[in-house]
């Protein structure tokens, strides 16, 4: 619970607002922490805070913020590395569709049991289609613009967040895809590969998490582990049955996707591809996030339900638009689809300039055109 924050007559937090302030002040839930819920009540407003989504500051201490830090920033230098070697400079563009693609798909929370809601990660979707290295990179961006951009996930924890969900998340679960892919050829193990390494990738995610809590002494590791594995189970479901489903449809439509990379690859119109991949993004960001479920996700449940929610601190560096509200804006779904909106463009562009950066543009060949 953030600074400001008070819990009302049923144990919720809320947000003290000064009285100059409330009125005509609309605020909904986005799907994201700091995100807000408008409840009317007796003919009055007022402002539900969820703090929650991505590790916050204040619920891992200074030993482990550095800690995931180095590793994080090992991890996705190794991952840069790979890319500039091994990705064709005509893929580049997928990149950015693939940031912009999961950016907007995670500001779309779905129910689970339990009054429990989730997100797709989509870090095994992305491994499965560009490779692991170039999945941690595209989650990298995500985590980093969500960060400074709308302070879901604290600034001193993002290496905490890179290293679940880009690393443990997308490259183990990466590995178990795999796997079930030499177990279970063809199309359909694909796709059940995806599904099921999308499952455990959300588990391991969880577990290490729950790893980093117990090591800050957040929380005691038994009781810790229990609540985050099986509420994160649930929600792995989700991610699996989306990420299949995703993965599904481009094998429909493009085949050549979800082949593996070669140097022999054809020509493709990737950067046709990208573009209009990234206005589909953009209507899920502005058509679909501001109407995702309210529901207190996997790690905001679990902090409610151990008591230790109240951890949570202001943001070390202040977000021009933080909890997915443009300020200013009082219409507050069109507040959350023009953060949405900005979100994916920023996510995009920043995904290509980092791709075009680190891998060659070459590839140029007679009667060839570029994307």
């Amino acid at each position: 619970m953030y600074k400001g924050c008070t819990r009302d007559a049923q144990g919720n937090n809320t947000l003290a607002i000064p009285e100059h302030h409330r009125s005509n002040t609309l605020v909904a839930r986005s799907s994201h922490a700091p995100s807000a819920q408008l409840k009317r009540w007796a003919g009055t407003e007022r402002l539900l805070v969820r703090t929650i989504m991505h590790i916050p500051d204040g619920f891992i201490d200074g030993k482990t913020a550095a800690a995931t830090a180095l590793l994080s920033a090992a991890g996705v230098g190794l991952a840069l590395r790979q890319v500039r070697r091994r990705l064709p400079p005509r893929r580049v563009p997928l990149l950015g569709l693939a940031a912009a693609f999961l950016f907007a798909a995670q500001m779309v929370n779905f129910p689970v049991a339990g009054g429990t809601s989730g997100h797709l990660v989509g870090g095994v979707l992305a491994a499965a289609l560009l490779g692991p290295s170039a999945a941690i990179v595209v989650l990298t961006t995500v985590l980093i613009v969500q960060c400074f951009l709308f302070a879901d996930g604290g600034v001193l924890a993002l290496g905490a967040n890179i290293f679940n969900m880009a690393i443990i998340g997308a490259a183990g679960g990466y590995a178990i895809y795999r796997a079930m892919c030499w177990a279970l050829p063809g199309t359909r193990g694909q796709v059940a590969a995806v599904a099921f390494a999308g499952w455990c990738s959300t588990v391991l995610a969880s577990i290490s998490c729950a790893g980093q809590l117990a090591w800050s002494g957040t929380f005691a590791w038994p009781v810790g582990f229990t609540a985050m594995t099986s509420v994160h189970m649930a929600i792995g479901v989700g991610e699996g049955l989306i990420s299949a489903l995703v993965l599904l449809a481009i094998q429909r439509v493009r085949p050549d996707l979800t082949s593996k990379v070669s140097g022999a690859e054809p020509v493709r119109p990737w950067g046709e591809l990208a573009r209009y991949g990234l206005l589909g993004a953009l209507g899920v960001a502005i058509f679909v996030a501001p109407f995702a479920c309210p529901w207190p996700d996997g790690l905001e449940s679990v902090a409610a339900k151990l008591g230790f929610e109240q951890k949570a601190t202001q943001p070390v560096v202040r977000a021009p638009a933080p909890g997915y509200q443009v300020p200013g804006v009082h219409w507050a779904a069109g507040a959350t689809a023009l953060a949405g909106a900005v979100g994916v463009g920023v996510v995009f562009a920043l995904a290509l300039l980092l791709a075009r950066a680190v891998v060659p543009y070459q590839e140029k060949s007679a009667g060839s055109k570029q994307p």
